[in-house]
């Protein structure tokens, strides 16, 4: 029997389970079938579906269904799972799948060798899809007592998409998986054999923080290519008084190093791990992680793995899954739409494993080459930092996007690496597009436009902005129309100083919310009371209408923007109806003077007040801004191009984070 452990092949996936055996998170893992022999007539066995809505003759289209919360005691710890007697489980799944065409596409190689070694009497059936999902099986052998089965597979037909992953049947007794491999051929190397340093930004969230680094601590196969874990910590509660610090601190040992610094968001946070990596010189790679995740921390080893066979260097970056719904992925592959330059996702969004795991999901075995990938996690190459510097100084928002966008322009891609993936704090629950980050997000979308916008003068982008400020004005939501407006103003003062402007600019913002009621949530059980006593109707609106659509569109914006500018407010004193988050949509709050609208996370309302003055004076200043820039756009990005290398230079940064070319202060 050949020995693992002796094998000089790169390992390129280990086939891995729950760290902590979590049944949420299953599905991700294995597809659980429930399956079982029976006797037929003839004296042969026949295999027959329980499950509700198996398809006996095409047993690879049917939904997930884990029957037990029992298939969680399958699992044999990290790397083995036993197949009770006439059961098959598949790993044709996010984590356990092998993404050829990614494999194909990216890198030398032409072909992956699986090794499976087993324990019991069985079958191991490997099987490929295509890029439309249609699913095709292999090789099959039966195997018998301690065995290690080896499947040559060569990559002849992935150019466009498709995934390698193989089932174990059980027969009449368990059947034991010991481990999985996917190997690179014999003789296959490598481009590069470089390790990583992790860069972890926090704020503030010590406990979260800390169960990330013993994650990461506690896997070998793992460690043994990371050179630091590194926490720059811009909070005010020190990461290094957390009680979870100094387990992390014994698992990682002299890995670990913090840094701690002013908050100068994400950016500044990742513009430090990424400056003190070129500079300490030991790692080819950077791995950028936010602070509220768990990870799978067989992800971080394949993307550097990934990364060490790309055919040139490369920025590999995770998917996000939900931390608190654990099989629910948030976005597959993500690009800039250039006509208005927004980002977003270019594929189904919120996915969830647990009703159409990957086999049953066709869309998914197509390859999708992506324009971003988020700074959740990461992986990029220190080459590509010394060859184009590091982010931009926006202290958060459009930082990774446009991070890829330059590194493309100097010829290295973005690759989000099916199988790599952490789990972030849910956004299910969160609209940033109203709040404080709302300054961010306008001022930054327009930086990154005038720096890689194909489009003559933006496109479509002052249309777009210009169609949203008029929706905030009439929702009443002036404060971030003022946000939006201050960030125009920001950008027409030049690059020179966002730099300067990353320190401070966070208190301006908040500063500004003083003079909008909107701004301030409100708990009802707290503030309401001191409304005078009426009563505030709570109003429910159908959730399938769409609103007014094209010559009805015209004449209710008619309307409204006359009302809002000219008719005298009635009732302003307190609120007079009541909106939960999903029924305030654009064109149902326009239709009050005084409302309450509750908040994305269902915590706090906020008061939305008609104001005919504030909404005339700010509709012209909407339409004045957004023209003045697209007017400028080719001076404005002639200046922001000129000066990218400069503000975004390590020798720059290295002057605002107050660092000499000696080192860092370490805790």
């Amino acid at each position: 029997m050949t020995d693992p452990t002796a094998d000089a092949r790169t390992v390129l996936q280990r086939v891995v389970f729950p760290v902590h055996g979590d049944p949420q998170a299953l599905p991700l893992y294995l597809d659980a079938e429930t399956w079982s022999w029976t006797e037929s007539s003839d004296g042969g066995l026949t295999l027959l579906a329980k499950a509700r809505g198996l398809d006996a003759e095409n047993p690879n289209r049917r939904p997930l269904r884990l029957t037990s919360r029992n298939d969680i005691t399958l699992l044999d710890g990290r790397r083995g799972l036993t197949v009770p007697a006439g059961r098959t489980i598949s790993l044709g799944t996010y984590f356990n799948g092998f993404p050829a065409s990614y494999w194909n596409t990216w890198t030398a190689l032409d072909g992956v060798v699986l090794r499976v070694r087993t324990n019991g009497v069985g079958r191991v059936i490997v099987y490929r899809s295509n890029a439309r999902g249609v699913v095709q099986r292999v090789d099959a052998v039966e195997v018998a007592g301690e065995a290690t089965t080896e499947f040559d597979l060569p990559f002849t037909s992935f150019i466009d998409g498709g995934w390698l992953w193989f089932d174990l049947i059980a027969d009449d007794a368990d059947f034991s998986l010991v481990e999985g491999d996917w190997l690179a051929r014999e003789g296959a190397s490598p481009r590069t054999a470089g390790t990583a340093t992790v860069s972890i930004t926090t704020l503030n969230r010590g406990d979260y923080c800390t169960r990330l680094l013993t994650e990461i601590g506690n896997d070998e196969p793992t460690i043994a290519l990371l050179d630091r874990v590194l926490v720059v910590d811009q909070g005010s509660e020190r990461i290094v008084e957390n009680a979870g610090y100094p387990a992390a601190q014994a698992v990682l040992g002299d890995r670990l190093q913090v840094i701690e610094q002013a908050n100068l968001g994400g950016s500044g946070g990742f513009s430090r791990g990424m400056l003190e990596t070129v500079r300490a010189g030991d790692s080819e790679y950077v791995l950028l992680l936010d602070d509220d995740v768990e990870v799978e921390p067989e992800s971080i080893r394949r993307a550097i793995t990934f990364g060490n066979f790309c055919n040139r260097p490369t920025i590999v970056g995770g998917h996000m899954l939900d931390m608190y719904d654990k099989s629910k992925l948030h976005a597959y592959a993500e690009g800039i739409r250039w006509d208005a330059f927004i980002w977003g996702p270019f594929t189904p969004d919120r996915h969830d494993f647990a009703e159409s795991n990957l086999r049953q999901t066709r869309w998914m075995h197509r390859r999708f080459d992506v324009d971003y990938n988020g700074w959740w996690m990461s992986l990029i190459p220190v080459e590509v930092v010394r060859s184009i510097g590091l982010s931009l100084p926006v202290f958060i928002k459009w930082d990774d996007a446009e991070y890829s966008l330059r590194a493309r322009a100097h010829g290295a891609a973005t690759v989000s690496l099916p199988g790599a993936a952490v789990w972030h704090v849910s956004w299910v629950d969160k609209d940033d597009s109203h709040d404080w980050q709302a300054f961010f997000h306008a001022r930054n979308r327009l930086v990154a436009a005038l720096l890689h916008s194909p489009k003559r003068r933006g496109g479509k982008l002052w249309r777009s902005n210009l169609a949203s400020d008029v929706k905030n004005l009439l929702t009443m939501d002036y404060y971030t129309v003022a946000m939006k407006h201050e960030a125009i103003r920001n950008v027409l003062r030049g690059p020179g100083q966002l730099h300067t402007d990353m320190v401070d600019r966070l208190a301006r913002v908040r500063a500004l919310g003083a003079d909008f009621v909107e701004s301030k949530p409100m708990r009802i059980a707290e503030e309401l009371p001191r409304f005078p006593a009426r009563e505030i109707k709570t109003i429910t609106t159908s959730t399938v209408d769409p609103g007014p659509t094209g010559l009805a569109f015209v004449g209710w914006l008619t309307g409204k923007l006359w009302r809002h500018a000219f008719a005298k407010p009635v009732g302003t004193d307190s609120p007079r109806a009541h909106l939960a988050y999903q029924d305030a949509r654009w064109f149902q709050v326009p239709e009050y003077d005084s409302v309450l609208v509750t908040n994305a996370e269902g915590s706090a309302v906020t008061w939305h007040v008609r104001n005919p003055r504030r909404f005339r004076r700010m509709l012209v200043d909407a339409v004045r801004l957004n023209l003045r820039y697209r007017r400028a756009w080719p001076r404005l990005s002639r200046q922001y191009r000129d000066a990218l290398p400069e503000i975004t230079s390590i020798d720059r940064w290295a002057d605002s984070l107050g660092v000499d070319g000696r080192g860092s202060d370490e805790s």
